[in-house]
Formats: C-alpha cells, sequence, structure tokens
C-alpha cells in the first residue's frame, strides 16, 4: 500500500473520539444543506394499487403518486462521510497494482446521496471491484463486512432499470456506507464482488434467481430458490402477480392429514 499522510476526521484535525453505527448528526437531508440535491421523479403511479382504466374499483383511481428517489448530493456531506469520500478519492486516484493508472472518483463514482442519515456511493459497474477493494483493505477505510446484497427493480428508470445495493459495515471504525450499482434490462451484467466479500455468494445468487442480475466471475450462479428450470424472476415488477402455471415435474404432495410429522 502505498505511504499517505495520517488522515483525520474532515475538518477536525483530529481522530473521531467517539464514531457510531448511527449516521452523524451532521449529515440531515434538507434542502440547501448539500448543495440543494433535486429529487429525481422516476415514475408516476395512479390509483391506490397501480391499476390503470376501469379495473380500479377502491375508489381511489384518481389517485396519482410520483415515485421520487433523492438527488445527488455535494459537499459537505457530513460527519465521517466526507471522510470516507476524501479517502476514497485518494485511493482511486492511484495506480493499479498491475500498474494501471486509477480511474479517478469522477470515472468510479456516478453520484453521491445522502439521505435519511445514510451515505450511499452509486459506482459504475465497471468499477465496482476496485471501489470495494479500496473500502475493505485501507487501514482508514477498514469496511470489512458486507451484508449482502439486495436486488431493485424500476421498470419506469430506462437505461438503469436493474439496480443492487450493497450495505457496507466498518466493524473497526464503527461506520456504514452503501454501494448502488445500476445496469439496464438489456445489458443486466454486474461484477461478482465475492473475491472481495465471499459471503456474499448466495446473496448474489437470491439476485439472480429473483430479479435477473448476471453477476460476471460468480463460481456458481444457479437459481437458490426457484427450480433451475422456472422461466423469468419473480421480484421484478413486470413479472405476473398471478396463473403462474406450476409444475411439480411428476411429484405429488401427500394430504396434510398423512404428511409425516415430527415431535
Amino acid at each position: 500500500m502505498t505511504e499517505r499522510t495520517d488522515r483525520t476526521t474532515a475538518g477536525t484535525g483530529t481522530p473521531d473520539p467517539s464514531p457510531t453505527p448511527d449516521a452523524p448528526e451532521a449529515a440531515p437531508t434538507e434542502v440547501g444543506v448539500h448543495g440543494e440535491p433535486t429529487a429525481e421523479v422516476i415514475a408516476v403511479r395512479e390509483g391506490m394499487f397501480g391499476v390503470r382504466g376501469t379495473g380500479d374499483t377502491s375508489g381511489y383511481g384518481g389517485l396519482q403518486r410520483a415515485i421520487v428517489m433523492p438527488g445527488a448530493a455535494t459537499r459537505p456531506f457530513g460527519g465521517y462521510f466526507d471522510e470516507i469520500a476524501d479517502v476514497l478519492t485518494e485511493l482511486l486516484d492511484e495506480p493499479a497494482a498491475d500498474g494501471t493508472a486509477g480511474p479517478g472518483w469522477d470515472a468510479a463514482i456516478e453520484k453521491v446521496v445522502v439521505d435519511r442519515g445514510q451515505l450511499t456511493l452509486f459506482v459504475r459497474r465497471e468499477h465496482l471491484l476496485r471501489v470495494a477493494r479500496a473500502l475493505r483493505d485501507d487501514e482508514d477505510l477498514r469496511f470489512e463486512m458486507c451484508l449482502g446484497c439486495s436486488g431493485v427493480h424500476y421498470p419506469d428508470e430506462a437505461g438503469r432499470e436493474l439496480h443492487v445495493v450493497y450495505p457496507l459495515i466498518s466493524v473497526t471504525h464503527t461506520r456504514r456506507v452503501r454501494l448502488e450499482v445500476v445496469a439496464p434490462d438489456s445489458d443486466p451484467h454486474v461484477p461478482s464482488i465475492t473475491s472481495v466479500y465471499p459471503s456474499n455468494d448466495w446473496h448474489e445468487r437470491e439476485a439472480w434467481d429473483f430479479f435477473g442480475v448476471v453477476f460476471d466471475g460468480h463460481p456458481a450462479l444457479t437459481r437458490i430458490q426457484m427450480p433451475d428450470d422456472w422461466p423469468g424472476h419473480p421480484q421484478r415488477k413486470d413479472y405476473p402477480l398471478g396463473g403462474i402455471p406450476v409444475e411439480y415435474k411428476g411429484a405429488t404432495i401427500p394430504p396434510p392429514d398423512t404428511r409425516r410429522r415430527y415431535r
């Protein structure tokens, strides 16, 4: 690891004396605190349950509700969030082990979102492994634990329909950060981070099973709950809610009163 000057909590000149797992008090999301971030409207839902036309008999058919995502934040992010950004910026500028130039912050990080006391780094998928290794290995970051990954499907967000979210925890520094990666439906590929966080093996399989995200480099990307030949991915928002034919391949389910009991 390249020698660097001692880093301290942003703006204080001294190490953080009492880090907590909760977000710092200086990281609110009100307009004007972080460069007046603009909310992003990605869709508008109609009716109580999204029913269109005359199908909604609940009396709420005239409702319209915007699906709003928090916009990008600008410096200062608040608390230890700025320290994470400072250290990561330095690491992304450093050359890789093979001598290739570092991608730099602007190439690797699409945007930063500070919302509900959480810091989320939107990472461009081609740089996900570089960012994950930096967050895990640097002594001032030490995000040793990844709590898995979650798939999200936004069918109305054209070209960014699939999202993968990685919550990270630093046990050493008692801090949290979230990584988020997007991919289009037409190219649902995201690098597997099992080489950095091996415990993500089954979590990535689940995101593939239910959302159709293809994790390149995964050691065994197979379905984890649905049958191997199941068509589609059931937790996508464009998946039918009912009427799915179920085949048991010749197997039978015995009546409840004849099933084996465990005493």
